[in-house]
């Protein structure tokens, strides 16, 4: 028994990773390095462009406590991000390189996974298959997808921040620390008095940008919008965004500037910086311009620029049933961001729920879904029950679990209510889960 899995980024490769847990062969296609997408550069699987891609570690937002349900059950990219982590406050940011090469190792070490370079132009017609192609689907299986669903794609577009070397940082005008003090001393902070950072909304709001194709519609994620769209809803909407002052006393005065822009080390060396909340899709020449404007940039080196590209995805509540298989090809699974799911750890959750449901169904074992009131259960719900007529990608939050019993709470009380009740319903699905493996592999053997 094998399954093909097309596509080996997070989703691609923590699919793989779920299914050979079953003792299913894997066959995994990946177009890098023949081919690179828009954001991509590494050969290596699982490529991230931004240390802080996995995000927040804390269990007040959603995202943390999906981590956790993935580390409690095993999950390949959490293993890789635990062991290459860097220091970033409340954050669970990694080596980017290092994180991508542990993963590839591990994938291409593993006895039942076939690795194969090589670009998949079209979706098979037969034989259990995860489609983990990601929202930067190349365009011949973009082609093979809409024929599939039977409706035109929907899309976004993210931005990526730009990061700069550490080195080329005027350190005499920044100061080290974390908003309020939490996590200590990892962020590097450049200062804006008001007459700077006026000068620099005036001059981006100006700025040259990276036009988009006539016949695309420009639709932004509200989470990566960049930042000269930011500026354009006005003036002081980056000062209350990623230039926000507040709990960043300077050391100099005690007192907040009144702007600041944030630089988050990027990789284990803090050789790298990432400009926090400034993704964009200004021109090259535009961003150095723009960015020397900023005190303790005056000289940066950018190690990359911040660029833009598309993302697709489908309309999952009328193309997938609840095991993420394809209504009209139950053979295809999906999983990743092109399911709908916003984020890396989201897209990853995906594709570990695609491995099991697909290993399950061709062992002929009816897998459970996970508990509704788990982060997996939210996602899979969102996926299953969002109104087709508005489908948007969607990162998770408590907003998608369902609501706690007892009458109304404080937010951060209701919300770490609500991630101890989903890892106490989580151990009993997972055993329910290592109880199939175990029934599979010991038939297989016998």
């Amino acid at each position: 028994m094998s399954i093909t899995i097309i596509g080996a980024g997070l989703a691609g490769c923590e699919a793989a990773w779920q299914a050979v847990a079953s003792g299913i062969r894997v066959h995994l296609l990946e177009m890098k390095p023949l081919q690179f997408s828009a954001a991509h550069e590494s050969s290596d699987l699982a490529e991230l462009v931004c240390s802080n891609s996995l995000r927040g570690r804390g269990m007040n937002n959603a995202v943390g406590c999906l981590k956790e349900e993935m580390r409690r059950c095993g999950s390949l990219i959490i293993e890789a991000a635990d062991a290459t982590a860097v220091p970033a406050g409340g954050a669970l940011a990694v080596d980017r390189d290092n994180f991508s090469r542990y993963i590839t190792e591990k994938i291409t070490s593993h006895p039942l996974i076939d690795l194969t370079r090589t670009e998949a132009t079209e979706l098979p017609g037969q034989g259990t298959t995860i489609l983990a192609s990601g929202p930067l689907t190349s365009e011949p299986l973009s082609v093979a997808l809409a024929e599939l669903t039977g409706n035109e794609h929907l899309y976004f577009y993210d931005a990526i921040a730009p990061i700069i070397e550490a080195d080329s940082i005027n350190t005499s005008i920044t100061w080290r620390a974390s908003r309020y003090g939490r996590g200590g001393d990892d962020y590097i902070n450049c200062p804006l008095s008001k007459e700077e950072y006026d000068g620099f909304v005036a001059a981006l709001l100006t700025a040259d940008k990276v036009a988009g194709r006539e016949f695309e519609k420009i639709t932004h994620f509200e989470g990566c919008m960049p930042i000269e769209e930011m500026a354009a809803r006005g003036h002081q909407t980056l000062s209350f965004g990623p230039m926000k002052p507040v709990g960043l006393p300077d050391p100099g005065t005690g007192r907040p500037p009144h702007a600041v822009v944030q630089l988050r080390q990027d990789n284990c060396h803090a050789t790298l910086y990432n400009m926090v909340g400034f993704q964009t899709r200004l021109t090259y020449p535009e961003q150095k311009r723009l960015f020397a404007m900023i005190p303790g940039l005056e000289q940066a080196r950018f190690a990359r620029l911040g660029s833009m590209h598309r993302n697709t995805f489908i309309n999952a509540p009328t193309c997938l049933n609840q095991t993420l298989q394809f209504q009209r090809a139950p053979h295809i699974y999906a999983a990743g961001q092109i399911t709908g799911v916003e984020g890396y750890v989201e897209s990853a959750a995906s594709g570990f729920l695609a491995g099991l449901f697909a290993a399950s169904h061709l062992h002929g074992k009816n897998v459970p879904m996970p508990p509704a009131e788990t982060a997996f259960g939210a996602l899979l719900g969102h996926l299953a029950s969002a109104d087709p007529d508005n489908f948007q990608p969607m990162n998770v939050n408590y907003g998608l679990f369902p609501p706690l019993e007892g009458g109304r709470r404080k937010r951060t009380e209701r919300r770490l209510a609500m991630a101890e009740r989903a890892l106490a319903a989580l151990p009993a699905w997972w055993q329910q889960i290592l109880a199939l493996r175990s029934d599979v592999l010991e038939s297989d053997n016998g």
